[in-house]
């Protein structure tokens, strides 16, 4: 059995300079990023690289219209020899697309069609603590004709280098902040309790979890100024949750959400926390021994609450944070659980497969109706 990989090298630098400076980023480089970071940290430098920014493709997270817009783009600039992306998780998986060696049209990728091989070296720096993309082989879009996400996973999409600035974080805006170490939290949740993880992969998921808790406490009793000390943890768990997830994967949390995400454009963390508790429950109705059992303890023993209130507790904390909505909320119509529930079943099995527990279609309804 293999117990753990780890595909990209893994680096951390004080400053953004010291990593430009190391790699000698520059001419003959596509740099993938926001205007906002550029100008901040790497305008000054006067790279001479060439220079794709996301945002001006679009708002909000990536799609497949967004991809094939910027890949005409990057087109004419002529060649590259690598791939430096500096960002969010959507700019990220973004430039995974941009160092394979035939792109569009994206549909074909997601469906198998067309064949991925990777012509470019990839450097990849998150500017948010949560995706751990910057350690996974998955780049997630939202497939437009289709109406929901998917993930497209391949050894390909790795990396070369991951690397970890902490500078890059010091102005996150706090929402972000919220939503994208929500969905780290999820990541190590859910790859602790996949029947893919080891005991290796789930060193890393506790690890994240003990790093992140107490930083959130700390947060919930000082209010959002804490977070300036907390960053670099926060970074640093993010990148431990991706590599537990990344070796044993995601389930029905991120599955669920996915439609929700799509359909009405909520950030992926605040969906991931929607859907979060209500998959969890689901699971101890139908097994609370066993890994689930060990790691409600793991995080009760944190919270300083029992196991059996856990859930509870944890939606307390993460509510100083992000408020959790019911779905309605978010503009879901009652009559989108059948659909919703149709566009997991259809279109992510591969994440369904990774579920501590089998959900089935009538399960996937029961959790959005209790959500709803």
């Amino acid at each position: 059995m293999r117990l753990l990989s780890i595909e990209p090298e893994l680096y951390k630098f004080a400053s953004c300079k010291d990593f430009v400076e190391e790699f000698k980023v520059g001419k003959g480089d596509l740099l993938v990023t926001s205007k906002s970071v550029y100008e901040t940290f790497l305008a000054p430098m006067n790279l001479g690289c060439d220079v794709i920014f996301k945002r001006d493709y679009g708002a909000g997270e990536p799609t497949d219209i967004m991809v094939e817009a910027m890949y005409e783009d990057i087109a004419k600039m002529g060649l590259h020899k690598r791939v430096v992306a500096i960002g969010g998780g959507g700019v990220l998986d973004i430039a995974k697309l941009f160092a394979i060696k035939e792109t569009v049209p994206v549909a074909g990728l997601y469906d198998g069609s067309i064949k991925i091989e990777k012509d470019k070296e990839l450097i990849l720096v998150p500017t948010t603590c949560g995706t751990g993309s910057e350690v996974t082989n998955i780049s997630i879009l939202a497939l437009t004709k289709q109406n929901t996400k998917k993930g497209l996973a391949g050894p390909e999409l790795f990396a070369d280098y991951a690397v970890l600035v902490p500078e890059l974080l010091q102005d996150i805006p706090f929402g972000v902040f919220a939503t994208s170490s929500i969905d780290a939290l999820v990541h190590s949740v859910e790859s602790i309790l996949s029947p893919k993880a080891s005991e290796a992969t789930r060193m890393f998921g506790y690890k994240a979890i003990e790093m992140i808790l107490p930083g959130y406490m700390k947060i919930a009793k000082d209010g959002p100024e804490a977070l300036g000390p907390l960053i670099e943890d926060f970074l640093v768990a993010s990148t431990y949750a991706g590599i537990s997830f990344g070796n044993a994967g995601c389930a029905a949390v991120h599955a669920l959400s996915y439609p929700l995400g799509a359909t009405y454009h909520v950030a992926h963390g605040e969906a991931n926390y929607a859907m979060f508790t209500g998959v969890m429950f689901s699971y101890m109705e139908v097994k609370q021994d066993g890994e689930i059992a060990k790691l409600n303890k793991f995080m009760a023993d944190i919270l300083g609450c029992t196991p059996e209130t856990v859930y509870v507790e944890l939606e307390k904390l993460l509510n100083n944070l992000v408020q959790k909505k019911p779905l309605r909320e978010y503009g879901m119509k009652e009559e989108e659980i059948e659909l919703f529930a149709d566009s997991v079943m259809a279109n992510q099995g591969r994440l369904m497969a990774n579920n501590f527990v089998e959900l089935n279609r009538d399960k996937v309804v029961e959790i959005y109706k209790k959500l709803y």
